[in-house]
């Protein structure tokens, strides 16, 4: 949320008792959930997303229900690990019937 915050978005941080439900609720596949799950806009973001990604997608607006990174790529906002070298990574898009396709790389 940090690494949000530092990049000029306004994060309405919520814990909930059933976080596997807010995905359910919002279509991320499971194959794709994370550890975060935001809403932004009327898009789903799931994992540790870089907020340019998020930048470029409210900018270009395309339909698809949101971006996910799986997992907890080294390297990935947030999951910085001193002395240690960033993984390569995918940010994934996904519609609402759980198709993906890579929407960015890092």
């Amino acid at each position: 949320m940090g690494h949000l915050r530092q990049s000029g978005f306004r994060v309405d941080a919520r814990d909930v008792t059933d976080l596997d439900a807010v995905k359910v609720r919002h279509g991320v596949p499971v194959k794709l959930q994370s550890c975060h799950t935001a809403l932004v806009d009327r898009y789903v973001v799931e994992g540790h997303v870089p907020a340019d990604v998020i930048d470029r997608l409210l900018r270009e607006r395309p339909s698809i229900a949101g971006l996910a990174v799986p997992g907890m790529p080294v390297g990935a906002p947030g999951m910085e690990v001193a002395g240690e070298k960033p993984e390569r990574f995918d940010v994934l898009a996904f519609d609402g019937g759980g198709s993906t396709r890579v929407f960015a790389r890092r």
